[in-house]
Formats: structure tokens, C-alpha cells, sequence
């Protein structure tokens, strides 16, 4: 099918993912005033000052979502190759000591008026952007070339590199998921991925057995209870919070695990959290959100793609698998089935650079959204039988 002339048009909001996405902002929210008014008090001596600062983020991330949804798409596809340059940038900015900051060991963050950007939640977006305008300009050289992976992912490579040098292995492996998934929904071979995720494997096995922290995370998520009051003490308050929880929780705001036990509770193991005081019903909601919010993108990815807009096709199918892949890693930390990684749960958990980036994540899949309707729209009803319902 060749591509329709994207024209113009008025703005169209997708209510479904509107409702999945508010859903997550405000459950997410609440769940950090529960988590973390005791941290204020202890912290700063003021109960607030984690849930008014979230509330911060959340605006932020709101207007800079509102700037987006009125970007134009082929802005992006435009300037896709500057941004992926301006997010290494970025990387190697974050180990320049005096410049990054440095938290529990890593340096991840970079302060901008007040508000700490986390470089790598940056790139993934960036990722996602650059690797769609790369596969809609390289359609034949994805689907027919030899090992037309190679090119992409040695830029990707290099990004990782120095994700890994602050140490960031989480991301690492969620952008090389971004892009392997996006190159294999436009049409790259089978057979390619399977020698790839072999040699990604290796090496992972290799960067773990490497570096003495990485591995004593792995073991500990083994059997976290063999060293329960040292390497295996987050995983075991984290089970034990769901213990708790049972399958209706303790009640909001009557969780104990975040007071005493549970460190990070109000950002990476903010699921725990949640878990013990609202219990499985809680968590099973959490989880059919974020599914709906996966297949939500992926259905928008598939319209684009049934009127031609294949770049906006991509940047759907992107953000799905990225904040699918994140939140499963999350969650699967949180339960005891991954080891322990430090990813946020996207749209939840506390932070400002990372709660900015997502919203303005979520508003360029409000903007495929609006494209695709308006584009389809814009197609005479005669010649409509083909978009399918």
C-alpha cells in the first residue's frame, strides 16, 4: 500500500488510552504520598515534600506534554539523527565528575533548574524516535539486506557502552530491546535475531560475571534468603510486602514495609508497595493497565501503518515495547522473578526527569494517535474498505 500525503487537520484524543494513562498518573501518584510521607518527615522535616515534588513532575511532564501533542510528527522523523547525537551528548555528559551526580554509587543524573534529568530515560525516547525514522527510511536494506541490523546496532552499542560506564545496565537492555523489536516488526529476518540475542546473551553473561556487584545481584535473586540482612535484603522485604498484602492488602496508607524495611519504596519498588496495601486486586489492576496500554499502541502502531504513516507506525510500536519491557522488568524485580535492576515503573514511580520524559512519551502517542485519525479521515469514505475496523 503506498503512503497517503499526510495532511493537516484538528486534534483527535484517543479517550481509551487518555483514561489507561491518567489511571496509572493517579494510582501512581497516590501510592507515592503513601510510600513517602514518612520519608519527608524523616528526611526533610515536612511530611509533603516528596508528594508535592511529584506533583511538580507530573505538571512539568504535562505541559511538556502538551508542547509535544502540537509537534507536528515529521519534525521528529526531521531532526531523529540530531536528538540521538544530543542523547549521547547527554551519556557522556553524566560521567564528567563536578557535572553528573552521583546517587548510590552511579552517575545517572544531571541537574537542570532544579529538576534532576536521568540521561538514560532521555535516550530511550530518543531511541525510539531515531530507530523509526532509520527502519521508514531503510525499508528494503531492513527487510533484504544481510545482517541489516549491524548498522543501527552499532550506534546502539556505543550508547550502551556508555550507559554501562555510569553503571546503567537496566537501560542497556531496554534500549537494545526497543530497537531489536522495532527492527523486527519492520520486516528484518528471523534468523538475524536469533545470532543477535545469542551474542547480546554471551556478553550479558560476560558484563555480569565482570563486575562484582552485578553478580552479587544475580545470586542474591537466586536465593535472596541466604543473605537476607545484607545482598539479599531489598528482595526479601519487596516478597514479604506481598506477602502481606494477601489478596486485598492492608489498606492504603497501613503498609509497614516502607517505614522500617523496604528501601526505595517510593520509586523502584513502589510495586511492592502497592502490592501490600492493595493486595493482588491492586496489583492485577496495575498489570491489566499497563497490558491495555500495550495493546492500546500497538493497535494505533497497525492503523498507521494500514494508511501509510509508517515512521508514526514505528514510534507506536516503540513506546509500546518500551514501556511494556520496563514495567515487566519492573514488576519482576518487585515479585522475586528478575534480579534487581533500577527502573522506575513507568507513569508511577517517583522522580522528576523520568516522570517528565514518560508523560512527554505518552503525549507522542497521543500525537501517532491524532495523525492516523486525522489521515484516515481524510481518505474518501468510497475508498475506506480497506482500512480495517
Amino acid at each position: 500500500m503506498a503512503a497517503i500525503k499526510s495532511v493537516p487537520g484538528s486534534f483527535h484524543i484517543d479517550w481509551l488510552l487518555f483514561f489507561i494513562a491518567f489511571s496509572l498518573l493517579g494510582l501512581g501518584y497516590v501510592m507515592v504520598v503513601s510510600a513517602s510521607l514518612h520519608l519527608g518527615a524523616k528526611m526533610n522535616g515536612n511530611s509533603m515534600y516528596y508528594p508535592l515534588r511529584q506533583l511538580l513532575h507530573i505538571i512539568a511532564g504535562l505541559v511538556a506534554g502538551f508542547a509535544i501533542t502540537a509537534t507536528p510528527l515529521k519534525v521528529w522523523e526531521k531532526h531523529g539523527p540530531i536528538l540521538f547525537l544530543f542523547g549521547l551528548f547527554l551519556l557522556v555528559l553524566v560521567l564528567i565528575p563536578g557535572v553528573g551526580i552521583r546517587v548510590n554509587g552511579s552517575s545517572r543524573w544531571i541537574s537542570l533548574m532544579g529538576v534532576r534529568i536521568q540521561a538514560s530515560e532521555l535516550m530511550k525516547l530518543v531511541s525510539v524516535i531515531y530507530i523509526a525514522g532509520y527502519v521508514d527510511r531503510n525499508k528494503k536494506i531492513v527487510q533484504q539486506a544481510l545482517f541489516s541490523l549491524v548498522k543501527p546496532l552499532v550506534l546502539f552499542a556505543g550508547a550502551c557502552a556508555l550507559l554501562l560506564l555510569e553503571p546503567d545496565f537496566g537501560s542497556s537492555v531496554v534500549i537494545i530491546t526497543i530497537v531489536m523489536g522495532v527492527m523486527y516488526l519492520a520486516g528484518a529476518r528471523l534468523g538475524q535475531f536469533v545470532i543477535l540475542i545469542a551474542l547480546v546473551s554471551v556478553l550479558a553473561r560476560e558484563l555480569i560475571y565482570s563486575s562484582p556487584y552485578r553478580l552479587a545481584r544475580v545470586t542474591s535473586f537466586v536465593n535472596p534468603w541466604a543473605d537476607a540482612q545484607d545482598t539479599g535484603f531489598q528482595l526479601v522485604q519487596a516478597l514479604i510486602a506481598f506477602g502481606r498484602g494477601e489478596v486485598y492488602g492492608v489498606g492504603l496508607g497501613s503498609g509497614v514495609q516502607k517505614i522500617f524495611y523496604l528501601p526505595e519504596a517510593h520509586t523502584d519498588f513502589l510495586f511492592s508497595v502497592l502490592a501490600e496495601e492493595l493486595g493482588l486486586i491492586g496489583v492485577l489492576g496495575i498489570i491489566f493497565l499497563f497490558g491495555g496500554f500495550i495493546l492500546r499502541a500497538f493497535y494505533i502502531g497497525m492503523k498507521a501503518e494500514e494508511v501509510g504513516l509508517r515512521f508514526a507506525a514505528f514510534i507506536a510500536y516503540g513506546l509500546g515495547i518500551w514501556f511494556g519491557f520496563q514495567a515487566f522488568i519492573n514488576m519482576g524485580v518487585n515479585m522475586g522473578m528478575l534480579p534487581t535492576k533500577g527502573l522506575t515503573l513507568p507513569l508511577m514511580s517517583y522522580g522528576g526527569g523520568s516522570m517528565i520524559i514518560m508523560c512527554v512519551a505518552v503525549a507522542l502517542l497521543f500525537r501517532v494517535y491524532s495523525e492516523v485519525t486525522e489521515q484516515i479521515k481524510s481518505v474518501p469514505k468510497g475508498k475506506q474498505e480497506w482500512i480495517k475496523e
